[in-house]
């Protein structure tokens, strides 16, 4: 039922609300995996992020996407939550730093993994100003350090945090960039993977839109 349900909100919902509301300069979409197991690892500026990201995959693929999102807001009421377990089919995130929460959370990423599934992953952790990257975390390179067989895909993605400002509900119609990188396969050590996965975000901006008419301004 989860993954019916999946399905037609991102049928129904995420696809319109992505094309029609939003003007979105996509590019390299053809290089986005199908099955996992894959980390999609993208940059974070607005709640619509996750949305945009289940927008891109074809409906017969969407269930297989797993975002790792924040329990203090996806979780925050009762209804939020089941929409937030049941259809967007999160993996919570504590943001505290315990290391039970930590080992708990390694745990629902692994197995899922396992399954052959693609998890959306955030880097930064958590959402920064609109439009400005924040420091790159190693969460993702402490889960795959003991894995072979799965991949680390860069997206980058602009425009978003003006389109849904943070503490806001209303959302504004605005150009959005989402740039899809190439697949890094070799971790080495965690320095060398923040800082290539830094790099491929540096490289990916180059190509986005909004960037290019923010400096116009």
């Amino acid at each position: 039922m989860d993954r019916i349900l999946k399905m037609l909100f991102v049928l129904l919902i995420a696809k319109p609300l992505v094309n029609l509301a939003l003007g979105i300069n996509l590019r390299q979409l053809e290089k986005l995996p199908r099955q996992g197991p894959y980390i999609l690892a993208a940059n974070h500026n607005s709640h619509l992020d996750v949305l945009v990201l289940l927008s891109l995959f074809p409906i017969s693929a969407v269930h297989r996407v797993r975002p790792v999102a924040a329990a203090d807001y996806f979780l925050s009421n009762p209804l939020r939550a089941w929409f937030s377990l049941h259809v967007l089919g999160i993996i919570p995130l504590q943001r505290t730093p315990d290391r039970k929460n930590l080992d708990t959370l390694f745990g629902q990423c692994s197995e899922s993994l396992d399954k052959g599934e693609i998890l959306i992953i955030f880097p930064e952790g958590s959402r920064g100003k609109p439009e400005v990257m924040g420091p790159i975390k190693k969460g993702i390179y402490r889960l795959l350090k003991d894995r072979q067989d799965c991949a680390v895909m860069p997206i980058m993605m602009r425009g978003l945090g003006r389109a849904l400002p943070r503490g806001t509900a209303r959302l504004v119609p605005f150009n959005c960039d989402v740039v899809i990188g190439q697949s890094m396969t070799e971790l080495g050590d965690p320095a060398k993977f923040v800082s290539r996965l830094q790099a491929d975000f540096d490289e990916l901006s180059t190509y986005c839109l909004t960037s290019t008419l923010a400096e116009e301004e």
